[in-house]
């Protein structure tokens, strides 16, 4: 398999617009599966709009390596090449003393090939003093390919090439992108700015932005990568006959694909619907609300109260109810937004969710399950990024002990209530064995 890893010197220097723009324009003559490593939901969305196919993620710490190499494999299985858009710095991970969590670590596991991207404002020798730091840090890495981005024009460029001939010999700069106000991503909120549809003046100036980029020698670096992934599926296959609703728009768009995938290789048929668009609820058998941005369209779910007197109905009822973050917020009495105008929500807990403004996280999460938790057992992992705070105003029953995170409170995470839980945690299906089975064995427990 072709493939390529477009990595970055650190955060800020363009990797998401870069990886978007070569994205789309590989997409023109070719199937190109994107993938993103790391712990992250918007990224994707990119990928996916330019791409045409579902991005996927791709982290070391939530997933082992062979996952992560059955993940790769599996979705490109159609595909002509990979393109995984690094998190961070290359070398930035779990930790300090390793490279767990890394883009790094997922670049030597493939066998794929760097292209490094460099903010080259206002650096001519020191950019290459860079690259050749990241060259020697880890040889196993293999740095086949420069992206310099800022460069100020033909002067700096040309100093750029002089440089990079006399100091980096065998490194392909494969492009040199000019500053471009007004192209590049805007950053806000949790992140970058996320898509309702992918609309195609989204991902334009991000095609227009990576002109400068030869393809040609993109492809020569993907050509020579060593890649040899297992193509089977990972997921648990059963036919459970069961059904799954999940809430899908721009309040709740924070969905790894493998859990959706995970749920129908488990034989749920899962129905998708709008509530910010009144859409009532779908009848089903359980529940998964995942996080997105429920604060920002607080006043449409508010009014929806088919959907929101429904899923405290079903809750009622024992219908089993999975929340992270956003669902969670849903699934309190209230949410109140960042100007303090307080929502009603759905009820199902008796707590409070407010926007803070204080940031928690991103920061990965280590957990067990207590003897209260309805549908997760053992030792889960996940990852939490959130501006809100929940208050519970009775004495709460939590489903999770947090080792290592935050949680909603004292280090203790997933409010329960009958069969309904929800948490401040994503968890990815693919972090254990069969994600879904314990759902679904108390499901078929329930009357």
């Amino acid at each position: 398999m072709k493939g390529v890893v477009l990595a970055g010197t650190g955060s800020g220097v363009g990797k998401t617009s870069v990886t978007t723009g070569l994205m789309s324009r590989l997409s023109k003559t070719m199937k190109v599966q994107a993938f993103k490593a790391g712990p992250d939901f918007i990224d994707p969305m990119y990928h996916s709009a330019a791409t045409g196919r579902q991005s996927r993620n791709l982290d070391s710490f939530l997933m082992t390596d062979d996952v992560i190499r059955n993940v790769a494999g599996y979705a490109s299985r159609d595909a002509d090449i990979c393109v995984v858009e690094g998190v961070r710095g290359l070398f930035e991970g779990f930790s300090g003393s390793d490279d767990l969590g890394s883009t790094a670590y997922v670049a030597k596991l493939l066998g794929f090939p760097v292209v490094l991207i460099v903010d080259a404002r206002s650096l001519t020798r020191s950019a290459c003093a860079i690259v050749n730091g990241f060259r020697s840090f880890d040889p196993d890495v293999r740095i086949a390919g420069v992206i310099l981005n800022n460069v100020s024009g033909e002067q700096h460029m040309g100093k750029l090439r002089t440089a990079f001939e006399a100091y980096c010999p065998g490194v392909d700069v494969v492009g040199m992108i000019p500053k471009s106000p007004g192209k590049a991503l805007e950053q806000r909120y949790l992140g970058l700015k996320t898509l309702r549809t992918f609309a195609e003046r989204e991902i334009t100036p991000l095609q227009e932005l990576t002109e400068p980029i030869d393809l040609d020698a993109v492809l020569d670096v993907a050509e020579s990568a060593s890649a040899d992934l297992p193509t089977s599926s990972p997921y648990v296959e059963r036919d459970s006959g069961l059904k799954a609703a999940v809430p899908m728009d721009d309040a709740y768009c924070f969905y790894y694909r493998e859990n959706i995938e995970c749920l129908e290789a488990s034989g749920f048929e899962v129905t998708t619907f709008r509530p910010v668009d009144g859409d009532p609820l779908p009848d089903a058998d359980m529940y998964y609300l995942g996080g997105g941005y429920p604060e920002l369209y607080a006043r449409e779910l508010s009014e929806n109260r088919d959907f929101l007197e429904g899923l405290k109905a079903e809750s009622d009822n024992g219908k089993v109810v999975i929340g992270e973050c956003g669902g969670l917020m849903t699934m309190c009495s209230s949410i109140t937004d960042k100007d303090g105008v307080r929502f009603g929500m759905s009820g199902i807990f008796e707590a409070d969710a407010r926007m803070t403004g204080v940031r928690h996280g991103p920061t990965y999460v280590m957990a067990d399950a207590t003897s209260d938790n309805p549908v997760f057992k053992g030792s889960v992992r996940g990852h939490e990024y959130h501006y809100s705070d929940v208050y519970p105003s009775s004495d709460p029953v939590y489903g999770f002990d947090v080792r290592r995170g935050l949680g909603i409170s004292g280090r203790m995470d997933g409010l329960v209530r009958k069969n309904s839980i929800g948490s401040y945690m994503h968890q990815h299906a693919l972090s254990e064995r069969d994600w879904i089975g314990p759902a679904i064995e108390r499901i078929n427990r329930s009357p």
